[in-house]
């Protein structure tokens, strides 16, 4: 694995920069289109995604980041699942002035912060679980960002990965390559103003890696009892794994 790869970009700084200009931009929109986009199914991955580490969260003494949080709506599910706050992370502000306003509008005060992924700041083994929601990725090397998981996770703390993935069935497969090459890249940019951003969308997950391969490059990274269950078709997969 490398990382993401913007059309006519090359380098790490200049991805992660692309990237970055590119979630602000669609940041006011962004929340509209990942329901139309996805028929509200980005609800149900959500909430099997509270499921699954819903252990964790129901821990008071446990430390939770939302990372890559974008405008909060995984953070906003995990506050509901305990009675402790949970931290939010994201190198793009337009997406936590979102987020922000969300939490305000819930009488929240989850903690926000602006940061990179792949240099957080935050101390070696000082959370207890980190989740990242369709932001891995686009981050600039998913190497340094699975090493940086380990870094900041305690021992026995446990890292959750929601991601797109590659369709399992063949049909299906044929089907959502469709849309997402034909149909998302119109209606995004139509709605968003940004043609660029849902273009560079579905191509970002044409080349990320299969959810056996991402498994694969956890465990090379380090991290143990690693799995994943696939969802609607295969086209997102929910990764686990913990630091030993």
């Amino acid at each position: 694995m490398t990382g993401t790869t913007p059309p006519g970009v090359t380098g790490e700084q200049a991805a992660a920069r692309w990237v970055r200009d590119m979630f602000g931009r669609v940041a006011p929109r962004y929340d509209l289109l990942n329901h139309l986009l996805s028929f509200n199914l980005d609800k149900r991955w959500r909430a099997r995604t509270v499921e699954r580490v819903a252990p964790v969260l129901l821990r008071p003494d446990a430390r939770v980041l939302d990372l890559c949080c974008g405008t909060g709506d995984v953070l906003l599910a995990f506050e509901a699942r305990r009675k402790a706050p949970v931290l939010g992370s994201d190198f793009c502000h337009p997406m936590l002035v979102e987020a922000q306003r969300k939490i305000a509008s819930r009488n929240l005060r989850s903690p926000l912060f602006e940061a990179d992924a792949l240099l957080l700041p935050l101390r070696d083994a000082s959370l207890d679980l980190i989740a990242i929601a369709f932001g891995f990725r686009n981050l600039a090397n998913y190497g340094k960002g699975l090493e940086e998981l380990l870094r900041v996770l305690k021992p026995g703390g446990l890292a959750a990965i929601l991601e797109f993935s590659q369709p399992t069935n063949r049909a299906f497969a044929a089907l959502y390559g469709f849309f997402s090459t034909r149909v998302l890249p119109g209606v995004g940019g139509l709605v968003s103003g940004s043609r660029d951003a849902y273009s560079y969308l579905p191509e970002s997950i044409r080349k990320f890696p299969g959810a056996e391969q991402l498994a694969s490059e956890m465990r090379g990274a380090g991290f143990g009892k690693v799995e994943f269950e696939r969802m609607t078709g295969g086209s997102v997969a929910l990764h686990l794994g913990s630091k030993p």
